[in-house]
């Protein structure tokens, strides 16, 4: 059997997941009424019993996500939402919390969230042996390690493909908790890391001032589907539970023609799911929100990846500034600009700014606010209003599913049969006369013409097949009541055959990796701490929000390192570099400050509070 490969998208609720199964998505996931890692992306039952219908149509799955941290006073409402969302038809829960596997569950398909920190092949075969059908693997993973991991386990291996990156491992940043007490893993996270930050060395002298110098550029690794594929990742996650409709249309359409490609013809892989989609509109990833993109390390650590100027999006490079001329610009490709549009540049205090283009004549730009903007200065648009426009659209992605018809009769009158691309097959009788046709003439292309007409149905009739003794008529209005009744027939039918897959938790006793867990594992709760103990852990430190020690803490630890964006690395600079920095390197931003360590051995940087107390190592690369 083939294997399938599945494009997973972002639904902020009903609409937006809808428009996602409609421009392609196998896949969609969503927040719940509660307990989602986007405090304001919830959606009550109904919304996502609706969802899942539709999805279901296309024989396409609906995630909800669950991955927030729980406290014991909530992990009886938590137990409650989950069998309300199995008994809705919801296909599988991406978690976080452990605490869940302890729960009297249905027989739901779990998911490992990115959230539980998946990066080496022990831990993730550890999650598959204890339950979980799939995990969402850490995004700072490169090509060997996937390998290493799938070849380890069977389970199934989902990969961020495009969207915004945390600086941060998933589940281990701390930082917007210990600022003011909202927790990331509890669905509100403040975004600290998108602040700017003036970087000071040991000397306390300020080597950059007032730069996002933890703001790193979005992801895109579309190019590398193929070898991710060969590496054993059967999902493709679109980042953004917040993001636009625009944003979430153009991305899961341009990754479903892209993924199409390389499906045509192969004979190890298909599609996850049915039906195939048009679109009026070009995608490309440049023309939704982005900070500029990065493989981020899929191929290794080989390029800078900060977003230093801003944390807001880029869009779409147009070309450089030519000149002013009175009040409006020239700029390369100008041609491509339309009124309404937003333009982004960088200022001369290396800061993002942007105009609002009023309108465009005879190639000039004429914005809202002139602003002195040198010549050959990058110009990006940030905001394509015709591209929008389109986009928004309800008509510009359509998805259908290909049937066939075939009309023919019975003793008592006519039968309309169809079948659909995945064989089920719907049938309406019609009591009618048997009347010839005035003068005997073949009305059949007539029938043919009104059979066709699907309209906003999901289906989209590829061959009719008519099977008369003799040319027999019929009204037109009986023809639309047959095709009409026999498509919702076969929606229901659809409905039906649809196989959610099913899975009941069983309790195991499998040792855990490791014997001691500090609190970058996020026990918050005693069934957590149940589930770690009855699997071997002997010591388990409480979660970082139960506990922290405010002024001395470690807030972050990322792959993401300012030595190396600096070209300082003694790992990939040592030739390069001249002098080494004084340690310990600054964060300031206002009252905050943070402390950086940098751990060259598995190559990953720290982030400290400013009362930390830590050893500066030595680089062992000389």
């Amino acid at each position: 059997m083939k294997k399938k490969i599945e494009i997973l998208a972002p639904a902020k609720d009903l609409i937006h997941g809808m428009a996602a199964i409609n421009s392609g998505a196998d896949a969609v996931y969503i927040g719940a009424p509660q307990f989602g890692a986007r405090s304001n992306a919830h959606n009550s039952l109904e919304d996502v019993a609706a969802l899942v219908r539709y999805a279901h149509l296309f024989y396409a799955q609906v995630f909800v996500v669950i991955n927030t941290i729980l406290y014991d006073n909530e992990l009886e409402t938590c137990r409650k939402m989950i069998w309300e969302l199995y008994e809705i038809g919801v296909d599988a829960l991406i978690v976080q919390d452990m605490a869940i596997m302890e729960m009297d569950l249905p027989p739901i398909v779990l998911h490992a969230s990115t959230q539980a920190n998946n990066r080496d092949a022990d831990k993730i075969k550890f999650l598959k042996d204890a339950g979980m059908k799939r995990v969402v693997l850490a995004r700072e993973l490169n090509l060997h390690q996937i390998k290493e991991i799938s070849t380890a386990s069977d389970v199934e291996l989902e990969f961020f493909v495009t969207g915004a990156l945390c600086v941060s491992f998933s589940g281990n940043c701390y930082m917007s908790v210990a600022n003011g007490e909202r927790s990331a893993n509890r669905g509100s996270c403040a975004q600290n890391c998108r602040l700017p930050y003036n970087l000071i060395d040991g000397h306390g002298e300020t080597l950059i001032k007032n730069s996002h110098l933890l703001s790193i550029k979005d992801f895109d690794v579309s190019d590398e589907i193929p070898n991710l594929i060969e590496a054993g990742v059967c999902s493709f996650k679109i980042e953004g539970r917040l993001k636009d409709i625009v944003y979430v249309k153009n991305n899961v359409s341009y990754l479903r023609q892209k993924l199409d490609g390389f499906l045509e013809g192969n004979d190890k892989y298909s599609k996850a799911s049915s039906g195939s989609c048009t679109f009026t509109f070009d995608s490309a990833l440049n023309k939704s929100f982005n900070r500029g993109y990065t493989d981020y390390f899929v191929n290794e650590r080989y390029q800078s990846i900060g977003s230093w100027e801003s944390p807001k999006s880029k869009g779409q490079f147009i070309g450089k500034l030519i000149k002013t001329i009175g009040n409006a610009y020239e700029i390369e490709n100008g041609e491509l600009l339309n009124n309404g549009d937003g333009l982004c540049f960088i200022n001369e205090n290396n800061e993002a700014d942007g105009i609002y283009v009023n309108k465009v004549e005879n190639g000039l730009a004429y914005p809202n606010v002139l602003k002195e903007i040198k010549p050959d200065t990058f110009i990006y648009r940030n905001n394509d209003t015709a591209f929008i426009k389109i986009v928004e659209r309800e008509d510009s992605a359509v998805r259908k599913i290909s049937t066939t018809l075939l009309l023919s009769e019975n003793e008592n009158g006519f039968v309309l049969s169809a079948t659909d691309e995945d064989g089920n097959l719907s049938s309406v009788n019609l009591v009618h006369p048997k009347e010839r046709t005035k003068n005997n003439e073949s009305i059949e292309e007539n029938f043919k013409i009104n059979l066709a007409k699907t309209g906003f149905t999901p289906y989209k009739i590829e061959e009719i097949t008519i099977q008369f003794s003799e040319n027999w008529f019929l009204p037109i209005s009986k023809i639309n009541e047959m095709r009409r009744a026999v498509l919702e027939q076969l929606s229901e039918i659809r409905l039906q055959n649809y196989h959610r897959e099913e899975h009941q938790m069983v309790k195991t006793s499998h040792p855990y990796p490791e014997e001691k867990l500090d609190f970058m594992y996020n026990v918050s709760n005693k069934l957590a701490r149940k589930f770690y103990e009855r699997h071997g852990v002997s010591e388990i430190e409480k979660a970082f929000e139960l506990q922290w020690d405010p002024g001395k803490s470690r807030v972050m630890t990322t792959k993401y390192c300012i030595k190396y964006e600096l070209e300082k690395c003694p790992k990939y600079h040592k030739d390069t570099m001249e002098t080494k920095l004084k340690e310990p390197l600054v964060l300031k931003q206002g009252e905050l400050e943070y402390k950086l360590k940098f751990n060259c051995k598995p190559c990953e940087m720290e982030i400290w509070e400013k009362d930390a107390e830590f050893e500066i190592e030595e680089d062992h690369f000389h």
